[in-house]
């Protein structure tokens, strides 16, 4: 059974930090680029990072390029956002997704190709 828990979420002030998990089961980790996804209420939902499968490549929105950073373990089937400098305007459902893409950058991929999605994790940053 295919599994992603996102974890982490939670309420912090604005300039603080967040580390949010992504553990995986159910299909082979290694072989699956991760993404970060966001939706804001009232917004649609927009790609945050990616990190391809093997080679690592990653990808930022302008938005949260230099404050957020993607990682993953693959040995403990689990992806990582870490979140610092938090602004208001990141409050969000952050989502994890999986792709099945081996040797591709991830960034090439739009959402809708993403093969697993998570449920979701609050993330509410107060000014």
């Amino acid at each position: 059974q295919v599994q992603l828990v996102t974890s982490g979420g939670g309420l912090v002030q604005a300039g603080g930090s967040l580390r949010l998990s992504c553990a995986a089961s159910g299909f082979t980790f290694d072989y699956y680029a991760i993404g970060w996804f966001r939706q804001a209420p009232g917004k649609e939902r927009e790609r945050v990072s990616c990190i391809s499968s093997s080679h690592g490549s990653t990808f930022y929105a302008d938005s949260v390029k230099g404050r957020f950073t993607i990682s993953r373990d693959d040995a403990k089937m689990t992806a990582f956002l870490q979140m610092n400098s938090l602004k208001p305007e990141d409050t969000a459902v952050y989502y994890c997704a999986a792709l099945n893409a081996v040797q591709a950058m991830c960034v090439i991929f739009d959402e809708d190709e993403y093969d697993y999605w998570g449920q979701g994790t609050q993330v509410t940053v107060s000014s």
